[in-house]
C-alpha cells in the first residue's frame, strides 16, 4: 500500500468532532444508564418502541460535543431491532426537562404487537449506569476529495474500536457506510413524512447538512451482532427542543 500523504492526513483530521462515548464501567463520571425503570411525564403518550436507556445532559463534560444539546435533564431513547431494512423510523427520543414531574411507566406496552424473537432481544438489552468520556471522532464514510479515504476509514476504524457503546455527537457509524448514513436518515425521514407516517405535518429536509447525529448505539446483543443504530434530527429541530423530531435508522450486517 503507498503511503497517504501527510498533507492529505492533515486534512483528515481536520474534520475531527467531538463525541461523548458512554459505555458500562470506565473512569469516567456518570452520566446515564442503560435499562432501568422508565420514568416519563404524564402527559407523554406510551413509547412505541423498546426503551434502550438515559443520558443525563447535565452530566456531560463541557465540550464532549459541538451540538446545541439542553444545559440539563434526561434524553430518553428508544429503538426497535428488528425490521431493519424498512424505511419506516425505528426509535424515538424524549427530552426530559430538569425537574419535570414524571411517574414509572410500563415498559412492556409494546410487547403486545411483538414476536417472541423480538422480545427476546429486548430482554437482552444492556443493564447498568453509563461512564462517559470525551473522545474526538472522525467520519466512518468516503468524504469527497480523499483519494485514500479507505485507508483512512480503515486506520480509524481500528482505532476507534466501541463495540457496545453508546454515543452523543459525532459522525454517524455503520458498517459498510457508503454515503454518510446521515444521508439514509434524511432520506427515509423525507419518505416517511411525504406518507403521513412521520414529522407531523411539518417540512422535512432531505439535505444531509441539514440534519446531525443526535446519538449511536452499537447495541452487541447476542443474535443481533452488528446492528448499528443512529438517532438524527435536523439542526434546527435540536436548537429548538424538538426532540419529538427525531428520526431512527437501523443497519444490520449479521
Amino acid at each position: 500500500m503507498d503511503p497517504i500523504p501527510a498533507e492529505e492526513v492533515d486534512r483528515w483530521i481536520g474534520h475531527v468532532r467531538p463525541c461523548a462515548v458512554l459505555t458500562n464501567g470506565g473512569d469516567g463520571p456518570v452520566a446515564g444508564r442503560f435499562g432501568g425503570p422508565l420514568l416519563l411525564p404524564a402527559e407523554v403518550p406510551d413509547p412505541e418502541h423498546p426503551y434502550v436507556g438515559f443520558v443525563d445532559f447535565a452530566a456531560l463534560p463541557e465540550g464532549s460535543t459541538d451540538l446545541p444539546l439542553p444545559p440539563d435533564g434526561r434524553l430518553l431513547l428508544f429503538a426497535s431491532l428488528w425490521e431493519m431494512y424498512d424505511t419506516g423510523n425505528r426509535g424515538q427520543a424524549i427530552h426530559v426537562p430538569a425537574g419535570t414531574p414524571v411517574a414509572e411507566r410500563d415498559k412492556d406496552t409494546w410487547k403486545d404487537y411483538a414476536h417472541e424473537e423480538e422480545r427476546r432481544v429486548f430482554d437482552a438489552f444492556p443493564q447498568g449506569e453509563l461512564r462517559v468520556r470525551t473522545e474526538p471522532d472522525l467520519p466512518y464514510h468516503p468524504l469527497p476529495g480523499f483519494p485514500h479515504d479507505d485507508e483512512l476509514i480503515t486506520v480509524w476504524c481500528e482505532v476507534a474500536d466501541r463495540s457496545g457503546h453508546l454515543q452523543i455527537g459525532g459522525y454517524a457509524d455503520q458498517e459498510d457506510s457508503d454515503p454518510d448514513p446521515l444521508e439514509t436518515v434524511a432520506r427515509k425521514a423525507v419518505h416517511e413524512a411525504k406518507q403521513g407516517r412521520w414529522g407531523g405535518g411539518e417540512p422535512v429536509s432531505g439535505a444531509v447538512e441539514d440534519w446531525v447525529l443526535l446519538a449511536h448505539w452499537n447495541p452487541y446483543i447476542h443474535g443481533r451482532e452488528g446492528v448499528d443504530m443512529q438517532w438524527g434530527i435536523q439542526r434546527a429541530d435540536l436548537e429548538a427542543r424538538r426532540f419529538d423530531r427525531t428520526f431512527t435508522t437501523g443497519y444490520w450486517n449479521p
